[in-house]
């Protein structure tokens, strides 16, 4: 099996090499397993080895392979939802899309680069900007994007997360009327490559989380005062932080009720009645060499805010770090690795590489939160990173707690020509109380509607 595996991947047979993989799935699953790994794949192959272990998910057979918790394969859970697959655009326009309801009718929308498109079928799309094509070799002027309402005229406006280091904008919802939507300064420069959203500061309202003029920090909008552009807080001294920093994040580490702030080399607390400005109380500890976008949560049930994150978004890995403490209260952390970053070639285990953006989102209904990601296609160009011509895919991974064995998370594959940007979004936007997926990178813009499927989902 694996000669004939090995043979039609050399031949560049699709359609066959996939119907091999799927004939391997149905045999004994180790003996599977381990016809593929004795294919010897040629170094820097190692999404090659993703593409064999992942195809059986992603064919429909009922295989799933637990390849973190060194688990024999189990059968898929009837509560994970399947995706249809809507192109919105074949061409490269932004890395970062999101939702919001532009319309006010009511429906969730999708903003992907220049345009929105309207829900619930988002067939029909609106110019909110004058449209750009980009090269999928190079960059975009849209890393990242957000919605809000910045004026306070009850209408969602959208905020573009520009190239690292150049001026953000937000762009006024012209409330229903014809037009391209008016632009208003917002920030002067955005660093950062992961710049985050949401309320670390408890105000009520979300902020932009990111690095400017050497500094962590957030930024804050007054919709009183629109035609201002936002402030932005540092709450680190002036460090080693550039307009390509990676890695940023924000949650309660120390359950103190208030948010900290996460970066690749370390945590910041924040002191109680912080000042705006007044820098944050350090805490070294290297939770990645290349962060992606940086999460606080309990894995393992235990009460105390774990964190998780990409090890090296250029590179590979994927881990969640187990808060520990002292009898004096000390909190310290230990690794454990869900895609390792430092996979074995001749191994048949998961592997991925290049996890550019993250999301944390519970998909299955289930009442835990599960891992949303996918591969950066070229993101340093077709000859850049490790392997930037494998399958650009998109996946997600459950967290399950299994009372002797701890967290363990199993992979879903939602779509193995897509992947993720530097951001990956999900909403319910079809209303059925799963969270569907929005999309925009080098190989365009894509929203993935969750559908029925045996069984019902939690809501």
């Amino acid at each position: 099996m694996s000669a004939a595996i090995l043979a039609s991947r050399k031949r560049g047979k699709n359609t066959q090499y996939i119907n091999n993989v799927r004939q391997a799935a149905h045999t004994s699953n180790r003996q599977a397993l381990a016809a593929i790994d004795a294919g010897q794949f040629a170094k820097g192959s190692i999404m090659h080895g993703l593409w064999m272990v992942f195809a059986p998910f992603w064919l429909g057979s009922a295989v799933l392979i637990c390849a973190f918790a060194g688990e024999t394969p189990t059968t898929a859970a009837p509560s994970a939802p399947k995706y249809k697959k809507l192109v919105l655009s074949d061409k490269f326009h932004a890395e970062g899309a999101y939702y919001g309801d532009f319309n006010r009718d009511g429906k969730l929308d999708v903003v992907a680069g220049p345009f929105w498109y309207e829900g619930p079928d988002f067939q029909h799309r609106h110019e909110v900007r004058p449209p750009q094509e980009f090269d999928p070799k190079g960059y975009s002027d849209n890393f990242l994007t957000y919605t809000g309402d910045f004026n306070g005229d009850g209408w969602t406006d959208i905020f573009y997360v520009p190239w690292p280091g150049k001026a953000g904008y937000w762009y006024e919802n012209p409330a229903g009327k014809p037009g391209h939507w008016k632009q208003r300064l917002a920030l002067q420069p955005v660093d950062n490559e992961s710049p985050m959203w949401g309320d670390i500061n408890g105000d009520g309202r979300p902020e932009l989380i990111f690095n400017q003029n050497k500094c962590l920090g957030y930024a804050t909008y007054d919709p009183a005062q629109p035609e201002r552009p936002w402030q932005f807080h540092p709450i680190t001294p002036p460090g080693n932080y550039h307009m390509y920093t990676h890695g940023i994040g924000f949650g309660d580490i120390n359950g103190d009720g208030l948010m900290d702030m996460l970066e690749s080399d370390a945590w910041w607390e924040q002191p109680k009645d912080a000042k705006p400005g007044q820098t944050w109380l350090k805490h070294p500890w290297k939770f990645a060499a290349a962060a992606a976008q940086m999460y606080v949560y309990d894995v393992d049930g235990d009460g105390l805010g774990d964190v998780i994150t990409v090890w090296h978004c250029h590179q590979y890995g994927l881990v969640w770090w187990k808060q520990l403490r002292d009898d004096k209260g000390n909190i310290s952390f230990k690794q454990n690795v869900i895609l390792s970053p430092q996979p074995d070639l001749k191994s048949p285990e998961f592997r991925v590489s290049q996890l550019h953006a993250v999301e944390l989102v519970d998909i299955n209904g289930d009442g835990l939160k599960d891992i949303l990601t996918g591969k950066r296609f070229w993101a340093h160009g077709p000859q850049g990173d490790a392997e930037p011509n494998a399958p650009a895919v998109l996946f997600w991974l459950e967290l399950k707690r299994d009372p002797i064995k701890g967290p363990l998370f199993t992979p879903h594959v939602i779509d193995d020509d897509s992947g993720v940007g530097t951001q990956v979004a999900a909403a319910d936007l079809n209303g059925d109380g799963v969270p569907d997926v929005i999309v925009a990178n080098k190989k365009g813009s894509f929203v993935f509607l969750s559908q029925p499927t045996v069984g019902k989902l939690a809501k």
